[in-house]
């Protein structure tokens, strides 16, 4: 699905980018990127974080795993621009959001390994992220303001285009104006851009995965 880890090294690289010269320089220090093969994870991964999964951050002689937790904690205990926001409204849009994540993304892949039809489960996933996306007028994202949730739901709302589009042959953004305007948007974030995989590359991996050998809708 979605280039593994690119949530949290999205968001490292915002506050790299955006913050001042001395948090640039103190969070390239503290956060060393390292690529791993999914299909072939060393072995030395396991002694530091015995659940061997990526994404994992090791910082102050602790391992973090999980990608929403990962971006609540680089948002906490780095330097540089909050994306957390302070107004209570948007507080709980987040934390409803967040916490819905998983929900979304089992509803979208059930559906995209599913025979037949898109799902009810997913149609109705896909109407609750459009409505989410007009709670706020303030831009175009989930809270108006770029933030953590939309770095959450980013790499997947784009990918389940692609996927949905070549696979099920349905674009999951028809007829959502704001979905659409929010994968414009966040394509052309730059530090969001260097976060993804080629869309076909990740194309054609899903469908080795799901043993989709062409598109159809049957």
């Amino acid at each position: 699905m979605a280039q593994p880890g690119c949530t949290w090294r999205m968001l490292a690289r915002m506050r790299s980018e955006h913050g001042s010269r001395g948090t640039a320089r103190g969070l390239q220090r503290k956060i060393l990127l390292v690529p791993i093969d999914l299909a072939d994870r060393p072995a030395w991964l396991r002694k530091i974080y015995p659940k061997n999964q990526v994404p994992c951050l090791e910082h102050n002689n602790k391992m973090i795993g999980e990608s929403l937790d990962l971006i609540k904690y680089i948002d906490s205990n780095f330097e540089g621009p909050k994306l957390s926001p302070d107004d209570p409204e948007k507080q709980g849009l987040a934390e409803e959001l967040l916490a819905y994540s998983d929900t979304f993304n089992q509803a979208m892949m059930s559906a995209l390994t599913a025979k037949g039809a898109v799902t009810a489960d997913a149609e109705a996933a896909l109407d609750k992220i459009e409505v989410s996306l007009s709670k706020f007028d303030d831009g175009p994202f989930f809270l108006g303001q770029f933030s953590l949730v939309d770095i959450a739901y980013a790499p997947f709302v784009d990918g389940f285009q692609v996927f949905f589009t070549n696979i099920k042959n349905y674009d999951p953004t028809a007829g959502r104006p704001n979905m659409q305007k929010f994968i414009k948007e966040m394509n052309g974030i730059a530090v969001y851009a260097q976060t993804k995989h080629d869309p076909q590359e990740l194309l054609a991996l899903t469908k080795k995965k799901l043993g989709v050998r062409r598109s159809s809708n049957d």
